[in-house]
């Protein structure tokens, strides 16, 4: 069974990334940190503004930010945001990890956004496979030449520090690393 906190990141990730059930979202993505613990509460009473606090800065991977009494998903969404990301210019090499059904397509038609606004990519074969696990027990780690993709005129985005982001990649980048 999920833990509570689990339960509420989740119901928190859904409304700033995908569905801000009436909460009123400017176009950089940010609802009012009032205003979201109000409709959080309906669903968890318990939730006060320390325990969302816990959920932005805990878990290792930042996935939200908190400014000026605001508060959005930093990356994820499948509503359309305007979130200005910092370009990286260094990072020769990421990785993306996902299931052996899916690896074989992408490996024929490319990397895609899918439902979401932007292609993500880990900085370590480890957090791709993390990322994978999530769906699949037996992942498959693809590798991103993120160095050829840059000289030919693609961009690369750094989120936070385990999250990198992109617009489709064309097959040519990619090669499987590893199959568990």
């Amino acid at each position: 069974m999920e833990s509570l906190r689990i339960r509420i990141s989740k119901y928190m990730s859904y409304l700033l990334r995908h569905n801000p059930e009436g909460l009123k979202m400017d176009d950089e993505g940010f609802v009012d940190l009032g205003a979201l613990l109000a409709k959080m509460r309906r669903m968890y009473p318990e939730v006060d503004a320390h325990f969302i606090m816990k959920i932005v800065e805990g878990g290792g991977r930042r996935r939200f930010e908190i400014r000026d009494g605001k508060i959005r998903a930093l990356y994820g969404h499948s509503i359309p945001v305007r979130i200005s990301f910092e370009e990286d210019h260094e990072v020769s090499v990421l990785y993306h990890g996902t299931t052996h059904e899916a690896a074989f397509k992408i490996l024929r038609e490319g990397l895609k956004p899918m439902k979401r606004n932007w292609v993500h990519l880990s900085p370590t074969i480890e957090l791709a496979r993390r990322v994978a696990l999530r769906r699949t027990n037996r992942p498959v780690i693809l590798r991103v030449d993120a160095a050829r993709a840059r000289m030919d005129g693609l961009k690369f985005y750094k989120a936070c520090e385990e999250v990198y982001l992109s617009e489709e990649l064309p097959p040519r980048y990619l090669s499987i690393v590893i199959m568990y």
